[in-house]
């Protein structure tokens, strides 16, 4: 579960729902709206507003399923997602940590209205856009180096600065999981997902897709 752990603690389960349809219809005024997520921060108003078909899902930690954390204790926390690294691996991730001067991070979490996908996204804002393309770069060949998950699906409009994986293998049980990477200016992304079978690959895809719309184009979603 390692590279879950170097993607910010990416294993968050609990069941959510499907999308009936293709086009989400996030509401007109978060900020006013607690059920789709706070927006009073700079930060917290560039996660997604809670979707339609979905509502605010499992707690991460201290953080909650809506909350936010100052640079210093997100640097700490990052750390801590080293744990399943070897000596080597894990000097030189913390190493790369120490120089992101990391301003903050907020999460969100997402579980469909019928409990079958559960979704938390993570944005940890930056000082330096170089270190985060280079974060994401770091992040992504961890993932490919370990030859345990594949790059799927594709990310529609974001194919150059998001990936996602799953298991080449899948579990026995029946529950799936999906960890996707992304990036955008100053902000790097972490959405981890599950879900009971069929997974919805697409719906993951597709809430990854409105973050990063989100992020570039806020007022379109507020």
């Amino acid at each position: 579960m390692y590279a879950q752990n170097a993607v910010d603690g990416a294993d968050r389960s609990a069941g959510t729902a499907l999308w009936e349809e293709p086009a989400h219809k996030p509401g007109k005024d978060p900020a006013g709206d607690v059920a789709r997520g706070r927006a009073s921060t700079a930060l917290s108003k560039l996660l997604l507003p809670v979707p339609t078909g979905y509502r605010l899902g499992p707690d991460n930690g201290e953080l909650g399923n809506d909350g936010e954390q100052s640079g210093r204790k997100a640097t700490a926390a990052m750390k801590q997602g080293a744990h399943g690294l070897a000596g080597k691996q894990r000097r030189a991730y913390e190493e790369r940590i120490d120089k992101l001067r990391i301003e903050g991070i907020a999460t969100r979490s997402y579980t469909a209205d019928d409990n079958t996908l559960s979704i938390n996204t993570q944005i940890m804002r930056m000082k330096d856009r170089k270190a985060v393309r280079n974060l994401h770069t770091f992040r992504t060949g961890l993932f490919d180096s370990l030859g345990i998950f594949r790059a799927e699906p594709k990310i529609k409009g974001h194919t150059g600065n998001a990936r996602c994986y799953v298991p080449r293998e899948r579990d026995k049980g029946d529950i799936e999981s999906m960890n996707c990477l992304a990036y955008d200016g100053e902000v790097s992304i972490s959405l981890s997902a599950s879900g009971t079978r069929p997974f919805d690959r697409k719906a993951v895809s597709e809430l990854l897709k409105d973050q990063l719309d989100h992020i570039k184009s806020p007022g379109e979603y507020v």
